[in-house]
């Protein structure tokens, strides 16, 4: 049977409804070369070129903000709509979600605005502890983020917020205690505040209360940012150099 032939066969079957009969192995089509696939993005920066992108196109839009506090940090930073709840003071948002000190330390200069801040409000280094981190390793490069602000801004004020118990890290408590014990220890002699604001999210029983959190039990919902802004707040309103 000629290659017509075959290929009438294989067409029929098919408007049939029934299974082809096996063509002659001269009649099989070529398998498809195969092409190599591109290397997998090893780049550790990867997960967050597009919210540092963000910023670099939030600085360049107008004209640079004088003045202004910056916050900078994790997803409880960026989550927190400080535009509204410092109404009346120049803010500048720098957190992004899922980063850890690491990758705060890693787009540092990306991440600071083209204006030196008046003042700088940390949060980060929980998503280390879920990470595996040790209360160690998370204290030093908190440590060593509060340094490197303390020498780029000596004018600058600057306040760490304790890390926070959540109710679905509250397993972690121990651990994030221990690095927060360990950062106000270190930061004093910087001229740099250490602020509580784990406090304000305990029930009387000493658990997280989950009315301020979100569904996720992770994040704090408006009534939990309204308690760290009246924190952040006071401490702003003290307007002198730590």
């Amino acid at each position: 049977m000629n290659g017509r032939g075959v290929a009438s066969r294989a067409r029929l079957a098919v408007l049939l409804g029934i299974a082809a009969l096996p063509l002659p192995a001269a009649a099989l089509p070529a398998p498809p070369a195969l092409t190599a696939r591109p290397a997998p993005n090893a780049d550790p920066s990867f997960p967050f070129a597009r919210e540092i992108e963000a910023f670099a196109q939030a600085d360049a839009s107008g004209p640079a903000l004088r003045d202004a506090t910056l916050f900078l940090g994790s997803s409880s930073i960026r989550l927190w709509d400080i535009a509204r709840s410092f109404a009346g003071n120049t803010v500048v948002n720098r957190g992004f979600g899922g980063a850890t000190t690491p990758d705060v330390l890693r787009h540092y200069k990306r991440l600071l605005p083209p204006v030196p801040p008046r003042a700088v409000i940390v949060y980060v280094g929980e998503n280390d502890l879920a990470g595996g981190a040790t209360p160690d390793a998370v204290a030093r490069n908190l440590v060593m983020l509060l340094r490197q602000l303390r020498t780029d801004y000596p004018r600058a004020r600057i306040a760490c917020l304790s890390l926070k118990p959540s109710p679905i890290r509250w397993t972690l408590w121990p651990k994030l205690a221990a690095v927060n014990r360990a950062v106000a220890d270190r930061v004093r002699a910087m001229r740099v505040d250490f602020i509580d604001v784990g406090g304000v999210l305990l029930a009387p029983d000493g658990l997280p209360d989950a009315s301020l959190f979100r569904a996720d039990g992770l994040h704090m919902n408006p009534e939990g940012y309204r308690r760290w802004t009246r924190l952040v707040a006071g401490w702003l309103a003290q307007g002198k150099l730590s």
